[in-house]
């Protein structure tokens, strides 16, 4: 905020940027706010709208009138990206964005053409187009992540949020030609080799058709240094068969450590606001017979040097790959596994990995794989209660009725043939076991919000009774009143003068508007100059020759409606530990295997 005009001026319509704000229109523009550089943001994975209302945390500072939020899409089943147009003299610039969306969900809407990037009718090839995605870049699972290949060639650069690695020069897509800037974190999240990179910003120039990204290295963030150490690979320091070997392991690693924290100390700012003490990572392999140390002991040398005295050393043995049976899954090794050190497990995953390797016995017969792990996930990650349960219920009269039509006779035999035919046409139809799931999730936010209504009630009751001992028939027991009518006057007041600006300026902006429209291809081949270069370097010009390409790709009618998590420290467990949602996962999944469903039908 500040008295310093804003240079730019915007040309889109406002209303369809912003449309799901309470205030659709840009914040410098509003006659109740004083800004000097506007700040327009997406959502991330961390704080995607949710609840009843579909709100995050970006929205109370929308609100407020601190930022921008933009990219959000109210659709769950097609999505078109209108840009936000920029224009400061003669260089425009098309800003599209795309808040945070389950991976899987995009993935799929992107294979089905569901995802349309809109483009200004007049003039498009004189446009500078961003694109701000935040999903995962690297490969996590078959569907875990959208590939660059998914998105338009017509776009210049894609600033790719999520992936906390920084790779923040722009590197080229050979198959797209566009541009692709990682900023990364901007700080150390997990102990991993992807954060030790040294963390940047970057501020990106524009004119015309050419970009400079200029890399700032941030100066406040504590250091990290990560080495890795292959007891196997120095048969000359280390014999499994000497009685010391585990003392010398020891001294070589305290060399080690020794060694990265001179390196941390050399590479400090000196920015008085960085911290002092370095994170370290020493990773041990101990495989080929060595034994590991006490770590704890170790790390009470460092207690005073190092910000993570206790996670300084990790062990672990890297085991060739053998010929296994796939179906022999130890569930055990999955729940001890270290997250932050082996791979990403993700709640669908361990359902179908469970009834893969389960036995006959406790298979499902009615339910379906992936719409368990769906309800399960819903449980999981939003603490929706009733998923389970409305998802068993859903299905169970679906497939009553499906029997009632077929006139199936009363023998269990024949019941669950019927059943199992039923079930595998289903599993066939993915469209409608997505529509069978939302549907079920719907009921759960129902009961939930009945739930809540009926506790407000009798909480507005027992107030009211408490007000009315207390203040008698006075007026002045009622401070809850006044400070909720003060809220609404001063919500209104603003809401009122920014409606009177933006009045005032349409007119004048209605003009400078350009129609949009979604175009299935690009007309022809261009060719034009593209200049990018980063702090070290200067700009020189790299012709890039663009392809035809279909504009729309995407998507399918999966996903449910995210919804508020509830409190967990109130049910006097620890969630933090993913142990325990494990445990928790392997208890459900038990539960309704011994699930008998066809006792009903019967």
């Amino acid at each position: 905020m500040g008295d310093r005009p804003v240079q730019f001026e915007i040309l889109s319509d406002q209303a369809v940027n912003f449309h799901y704000s309470k205030f659709p229109w840009v914040n410098y523009q509003d006659g109740n706010l004083n800004i000097s550089i506007p700040v327009f943001s997406i959502h991330g994975n961390h704080d995607d709208p949710t609840g009843a209302d579909a709100l995050c945390a970006l929205d109370i500072l929308s609100c407020a009138g601190l930022l921008n939020h933009f990219g959000r899409s109210p659709s769950v089943e097609k999505i078109d990206i209108s840009p936000i147009l920029l224009r400061k003299g003669r260089t425009k610039i098309a800003l599209y964005g795309l808040g945070a969306i389950p991976d899987e969900r995009l993935y799929r809407m992107f294979v089905n053409k569901q995802v349309t990037m809109l483009r200004p009718k007049e003039d498009e090839d004189s446009w500078f187009n961003l694109f701000v995605i935040h999903q995962n870049r690297s490969k996590h699972g078959a569907t875990n992540y959208i590939p660059e290949q998914f998105l338009d060639d017509f776009i210049n650069l894609v600033v790719w949020g999520h992936e906390h690695e920084c790779k923040i020069a722009p590197c080229q897509n050979e198959q797209q030609h566009f541009y692709v800037s990682q900023p990364g974190s901007s700080v150390v999240t997990s102990l991993s080799p992807g954060e030790a990179v040294k963390k940047h910003i970057g501020l990106l120039h524009v004119k015309g058709k050419k970009m400079k990204m200029q890399k700032i290295a941030l100066e406040t963030v504590r250091t990290f240094h990560m080495e890795d150490i292959v007891l196997a690979d120095h048969p000359d320091l280390f014999n499994p068969d000497n009685p010391k070997v585990t003392q010398a392991i020891q001294a070589f690693c305290m060399e080690k450590v020794e060694l990265m924290l001179d390196n941390a100390e050399r590479q400090r700012l000196g920015n008085p606001r960085q911290p002092e003490k370095p994170l370290i990572r020493l990773r041990v392999d101990y495989a080929g017979g060595f034994e590991p140390f006490n770590v704890h002991r170790f790390s009470q040398k460092y207690m005073d040097r190092v910000a993570n005295p206790k996670d300084i050393i990790y062990f672990f043995r890297h085991r060739e790959q053998k010929e296994k049976n796939d179906n022999d899954l130890n569930f055990g090794k999955l729940v001890s596994r270290p997250t932050a050190e082996g791979m990403t497990l993700r709640v669908e995953d361990l359902v179908k990995q469970y009834f893969q390797t389960a036995e006959k016995k406790v298979q499902l017969s009615l339910l379906t794989e992936r719409g368990m792990g769906e309800a399960v996930q819903e449980f999981v990650d939003k603490e929706e209660k009733d998923a389970i349960e409305e998802l068993v219920k859903f299905q169970l009269e679906k497939t009553q009725r499906f029997l009632k039509e077929r006139r199936t006779d009363a023998e269990e035999e024949k019941i669950d043939e019927e059943v199992r035919k039923f079930r595998e046409s289903r599993k066939e139809n993915t469209e409608e076991e997505d529509e069978e799931v939302r549907e079920a999730m719907t009921r759960a936010r129902a009961h939930r919000s009945e739930d809540a209504v009926l506790v407000a009630a009798s909480s507005d009751e027992e107030l009211m009774d408490t007000g009315m001992k207390d203040t008698g028939d006075s007026d002045d027991g009622l401070p809850a009143t006044v400070r909720r009518g003060r809220g609404s006057a001063r919500g209104r007041a603003r809401g009122a003068r920014g409606q009177n600006s933006t009045a005032r300026g349409s007119s004048r902006r209605g003009r400078a508007f350009r129609s949009l429209k979604p175009e299935s291809s690009l007309n022809s081949s261009k060719s034009y100059s593209e200049d990018i270069m980063d702090d070290d370097s200067d700009l020189e010009d790299i012709s890039i020759v663009r392809s035809s390409k279909v504009n729309q790709r995407l998507s399918t009618t999966s996903s449910l409606s995210k919804r508020g998590s509830q409190s967990q420290t109130s049910r006097g467990v620890d969630f933090e530990s993913d142990e325990v949602w494990y445990i928790v996962i392997f208890f459900l999944l038990f539960c309704v295997s011994k699930l008998n469903v066809l006792q009903p039908c019967e």
